[in-house]
């Protein structure tokens, strides 16, 4: 059975929204123990390993490790701002 695991920056930010916004991340991290690889998914360029997401106006950043029936959230963040993946950089290293 897949589970899923939270990293603290992905967790923090999630915390930090409004009920509605956390509700629409929230929901799309659980839609993934039933789809790990959505239709919208796409390979984070320049990171094999890891994908992402997109969920209204945010991004999700995720790894899937088959043989360990793990899903790790990264980083969540703001889909048009260029910052999540500055911090991908630094964080996915």
């Amino acid at each position: 059975m897949l589970a899923i695991d939270l990293k603290p920056k992905a967790k923090k930010f999630i915390d930090a929204l409004p009920p509605k916004h956390k509700r629409q991340i929230k929901d799309s991290i659980l839609s993934l123990l039933d789809v790990p690889f959505p239709h919208d998914s796409k390979k984070l360029m320049g990171y094999e390993d890891y994908i992402r997401i997109d969920t209204g106006e945010y991004r999700i950043i995720y790894r899937y490790e088959i043989n360990k029936q793990l899903i790790t959230v990264v980083l969540v963040g703001k889909r048009n701002d260029d910052d999540i993946y500055r911090i991908a950089k630094r964080a996915l290293k």
